[in-house]
């Protein structure tokens, strides 16, 4: 009986929650002059209603929403393991460690070891890298996809590379069959920074596949800005069963039990193993394998999430069909401003609509984007510009603490010349009509 009258209350609490959205989270239409973000969260009651379902369990951490989602999003991404934290920043720092592991044996990176990736792009893709010890070594990005030019793989290789770390930049993939053969001949791990590119994908062999699920471990975000959201959160996936043992395990403080939160002995060896130099039949479950973190989220955010998940489809076509719009709009400034291409073989999943500035354009990068935040548009780099250029980076040695292995010239040049506007699916047409009026009339035309 008290169960039944719990479902009830519950559905009543959710019934009331669904009416209070309606009410007071509806969105208003837009009206020239309003703010044109460059991103937002894109919700309904279902989202609403599975974060207060969650919270009438009040169970807090990581529970029975979180183990759906992780299940749902590697059936989308074509997985069989993923594992969610509490960021996308901390899913790259999870997705690096793990290469760290002992378990890896030869192939473990250790202090000293180096590691392709961009400058060009959000510093928490190369953190990892540095934190850790290891060496990141730069190469330079191509135009007019922004990702890594693959041209210059070879001559950032060492004897001492272990590993490939890039992202799909704002969506776009990078040209995954150049760098998955480059690691393939060379040993080395590739992790896909995936965080700016759910939902893009990419043709190898005549076979679709998502980004992410190709490289050893692709990593996600789920910060309001990004294809889906949990307000905060992230993912770390792979194929790879050991990989994933890894990750679990540094994700879940190191611990070297696979039982799930609150249940016990589901190893089967909680006091009958024996373990390192511990007594024998030492408590599995506070049996530590690894130095490890806790980065895991509460159901609250995963409950979130799985509503989320299942308009991911839609939003992705939405984010294309905006970055469509804007790419025949802005098509009669291309004497003066470079528009973005979509990488060969690939369907990308937009996250922003990255332009660079011309020579020949009468105004500068900076008088076209502050002319566009005056008309209420929102713009941005493309994050970092060139890392290397950062306070971050004043202490670091280059030839000891990193490596360029390139000059960076176009990653200098998107620094000083690029930006781009939104495109999620919370736009509207007349939002990208405005975004197209008021760059016409930023360059003169």
């Amino acid at each position: 009986m008290s169960n039944t009258k719990e479902q009830t209350a519950r559905e009543e609490i959710l019934a009331l929650l669904r009416d209070y959205c309606s009410t007071y989270h509806m969105k208003v239409p837009y009206r020239i002059g309003d703010r044109i973000p460059y991103a937002g969260r894109v919700y309904d009651s279902e989202e609403l209603c599975s974060l207060v379902d969650a919270s009438l369990d009040f169970w807090l951490t990581a529970g029975r929403y979180a183990d759906k989602f992780e299940k749902e999003l590697a059936q989308y991404l074509r997985v069989p393991h993923c594992s969610l934290v509490n960021s996308g920043s901390s899913a790259n720092l999870l997705a690096f460690s793990a290469l760290t592991s002992p378990l890896l044996g030869d192939r473990r990176v250790m202090r000293g070891d180096e590691v392709i990736t961009v400058a060009a792009g959000f510093p928490t893709t190369v953190a990892p890298i540095v934190q850790y010890g290891a060496v990141p070594v730069f190469v330079d990005i191509a135009l007019p996809t922004y990702n890594v030019d693959v041209s210059l793989l070879q001559q950032a290789l060492s004897p001492r590379t272990k590993a490939v770390m890039i992202a799909h930049t704002l969506g776009n993939p990078f040209d995954l069959s150049a760098v998955t053969t480059f690691c393939r001949q060379n040993g080395l791990w590739l992790i896909e920074d995936n965080c700016d590119a759910l939902g893009s994908m990419y043709c190898l062999d005549g076979t679709w596949y998502m980004t992410g699920s190709v490289g050893d471990i692709g990593t996600s975000s789920f910060y309001p800005a990004h294809h889906i959201t949990m307000g905060e959160g992230g993912a770390v996936y792979t194929r790879d069963p050991l990989l994933h043992k890894i990750i679990r395990s540094l994700r879940d403080w190191g611990r070297e039990c696979i039982c799930p939160g609150g249940q016990d002995n589901t190893c089967g060896h909680r006091f009958t193993g024996q373990f390192g130099t511990l007594p024998m039949g030492y408590d599995h479950k506070y049996v530590y394998a690894h130095l490890g973190f806790n980065l895991k989220v509460t159901d609250m955010q995963a409950a979130i999430g799985t509503a989320q998940l299942k308009k991911l489809p839609s939003f992705v076509e939405q984010r294309q069909k905006n970055w469509r719009f804007l790419r025949s709009a802005l098509d009669d400034l291309r004497d003066i401003l470079l528009l973005p291409e979509e990488t060969e073989h690939a369907r990308a999943s937009w996250f922003g609509f990255l332009i660079t500035v011309k020579p020949e354009c009468p105004a500068s990068r900076n008088e076209i984007v502050v002319a566009l935040e005056q008309a209420n548009i929102q713009t941005r780099p493309l994050f970092a510009g060139n890392l290397l250029r950062h306070p971050c980076f004043v202490s670091l040695e280059q030839g000891i603490d990193y490596r360029v292995a390139s000059a960076l010239d176009v990653t200098d040049r998107i620094m000083e010349h690029s930006f781009w506007v939104g495109v999620y699916p919370g736009m509207c047409e007349a939002m990208l009509e405005e975004i197209s009026v008021q760059l016409h009339q930023a360059v003169g035309r």
